[in-house]
């Protein structure tokens, strides 16, 4: 049984949702104790807690320790499973990362499966649902499964109340793959949410995001949503390249103006624009697992964030693979995984 320190690097969550990922598809028992030791709040929130509970059931597991606030886990997978699946995380907690914990299991189990999950789809905490819908998993289907999603609720911090469907058609094995250029640019795009909020809301963020990015009006979109239970508002920057698309969100708060929100938009889009680098940040850390489960992949990045080291180092604990980051003479970063040299 491997024994993970969930302090390892950062110290969050994605130490606790990479070993279970790994752990159902390798069969590999462990133990992790410090979980999320460097966060304000140390232990599982209710997020980890159902991450923990779906890869229980999807991988007929036998968990210890499974409750929230817990700082220590064990985890024993049995034989990977699929069917349907149904999970509310009962806060605004992540269900983005609910779903990339078990995703890589049932990309791999023996028949098709469906889950739907409710809870946060929008969180100012994780990748929202624009962000896995248009960038995370069209890369994965170039691995060979089949991952279609559908938002059916928005739900947006603090309430949550959102609900998503996911329904994966798996491969018995993953195909490994190189991205290294993004290929000609297609277009960006604008889009403003609201929820229980003025529209003029939306539309002063665009006008400023249309100005600093030299925009047209069929390139931005203020949307109104309704059925929700609390307020929210989310500004998604969307740049599509031949090869990727790779969103770029913010998420208004009391105290800061539409104007400001906006340059917080722009603030997180800018280190990718002025790279020729096709993977961001945020899919660098994402897509070492499953380019590791398939046995190897290179792709070029911005600088990576500790995040991704942390990851790097635990996916080592569970596969004998070897992931180099190295920089190069344009300022981005090559990630190349491949077997453990002799």
């Amino acid at each position: 049984m491997l024994e993970i320190d969930g302090a390892k690097g950062e110290g969050g969550g994605q130490v606790l949702r990479t070993a279970l990922s790994l752990s159902m598809v390798t069969g590999t028992p462990f133990r992790i104790s410090n979980i999320r030791a460097n966060r304000e709040n140390p232990g599982m929130m209710a997020q980890h807690l159902t991450a923990v509970k779906a890869a229980k059931a999807v991988s007929n597991a036998r968990v210890e320790g499974m409750r929230e606030g817990s700082t220590e886990l064990t985890f024993e997978p049995g034989v990977i499973g699929n069917g349907r699946y149904f999970y509310s995380v009962g806060t605004a907690g992540s269900t983005s990362l609910v779903l990339q914990t078990v995703l890589p299991a049932l990309m791999l189990a023996p028949g098709p499966s469906e889950i739907t999950l409710e809870g946060g789809t929008h969180n100012p905490f994780a990748p929202p649902y624009d962000f896995l819908a248009l960038t995370y998993l069209p890369a994965l289907a170039r691995m060979g499964p089949v991952v279609q999603a559908s938002l059916e609720r928005h739900g947006f911090y603090p309430a949550g109340g959102g609900r998503m469907k996911v329904q994966v058609q798996p491969v018995e094995e993953l195909k490994g793959f190189e991205l290294l250029e993004r290929g000609d640019h297609v277009r960006t795009r604008a889009r403003a949410l609201v929820s229980n909020l003025s529209m003029t809301f939306a539309i002063r963020e665009l006008d400023i995001i249309a100005q600093k990015l030299g925009l047209g009006a069929g390139d931005i979109h203020p949307e109104s949503i309704t059925g929700n239970d609390s307020a929210g508002n989310v500004v998604c920057i969307e740049v599509e390249h031949e090869q990727i698309t790779e969103v770029f969100t913010a998420f208004g708060r009391r105290g800061i103006t539409p104007e400001e929100f906006a340059e917080e938009a722009l603030t997180e889009s800018r280190e990718y624009l002025a790279s020729t680098a096709p993977v961001g940040r945020y899919l660098c850390d994402q897509l070492m697992l499953p380019l590791a489960l398939a046995g190897g992949g290179r792709f070029r990045t911005v600088k990576p964030t500790r995040h991704a080291q942390t990851n790097a180092e635990v996916i080592a604990m569970f596969l004998p693979v070897d992931i180099q980051i190295a920089r190069l003479e344009d300022g981005s970063f090559e990630v190349a995984i491949g077997p453990q040299p002799a």
